[in-house]
């Protein structure tokens, strides 16, 4: 059971198929509702960006790599929560400050329950 109403939207960004599928697995199995991008492009041109509630976006992706996606979607959502996932932990020094709003940072393979945590606490605190 979780704390926090169904109605919270997750974006997940990934150019990797088969994590973008793992991760909408995970969090529908949470009940959270998903929306799946394979490039942080798409989730900006979808227009979706006003309806999600958490970001979870990989760094290194082609075209427009995680950070930059960061860095646009902090000017127009100051405070969405973001989770940031990476199959090379030795660039999470490059994540930059996003002031106030901190991203949780984790490594790939992480484990679910850690990553469903993290997010139930970014969307509880984003709530508050």
């Amino acid at each position: 059971m979780t704390d926090h109403p169904a109605s919270f939207v997750v974006a997940v960004v990934d150019d990797d198929p088969s994590v973008l599928q793992s991760l909408e697995y995970l969090l529908e199995s949470a009940d959270h509702a998903v929306r799946l991008f394979t490039s942080g492009t798409a989730l900006l041109d979808s227009g979706s960006l006003s309806e999600i509630d958490c970001l979870i976006s990989d760094i290194d992706m082609p075209g427009m790599d995680g950070l930059d996606l960061l860095r646009l979607v902090q000017a127009a959502r100051p405070g969405l929560p973001i989770i940031i996932i990476t199959g090379y932990p030795e660039r999470l020094h490059r994540v930059p400050n996003l002031g106030e709003i901190k991203p949780r940072l984790f490594t790939k393979p992480f484990k679910p329950e850690e990553l469903l945590a993290a997010v139930s606490e970014a969307l509880r605190n984003s709530a508050a």
